[in-house]
This record gives C-alpha cells, sequence and structure tokens, in this order.
C-alpha cells in the first residue's frame, strides 16, 4: 500500500512541478495545426477514392460492355 501512495504523491509532484503546460495561445495554434492536417489529409483520400472509383468503374464499363 505505501509503494501504490508514493507512486500517486511522486506522479502528483511531477505533474504539478515539473511539466511544462502549453499556454491557451500556443493549445489554440496547435489545435488550429492539427485540424488544417486533417482537413487537407481527408482532401486527399477523398481524391484518391473519387479517382479509383472511377477508374474502376471505367475498367468494369469496358469489361461488360
Amino acid at each position: 500500500m505505501l509503494k501504490i501512495k508514493t507512486y500517486f504523491k511522486e506522479a502528483y509532484n511531477e505533474l504539478v512541478h515539473k511539466v511544462s503546460w502549453p499556454t491557451w495561445k500556443e493549445l489554440q495554434n496547435s489545435a488550429l495545426i492539427v485540424m488544417v492536417a486533417s482537413l487537407i489529409i481527408a482532401l486527399i483520400v477523398l481524391a484518391m477514392d473519387v479517382s479509383f472509383r472511377n477508374a474502376m468503374q471505367g475498367i468494369v464499363y469496358k469489361i461488360f460492355n
């Protein structure tokens, strides 16, 4: 039981005194970067999906017609 208590005490001490937390502005900037990157990746995946679908429809159309 003493080991668990020591663990939580040290974890709390590290989180409060040793971890450097980002400022609100830094957090907002990071969130914006993640949102923009996610949007770009989603658009790339969409373009790949549409082009692959069109290519497959063209191949299937040629085979069955």
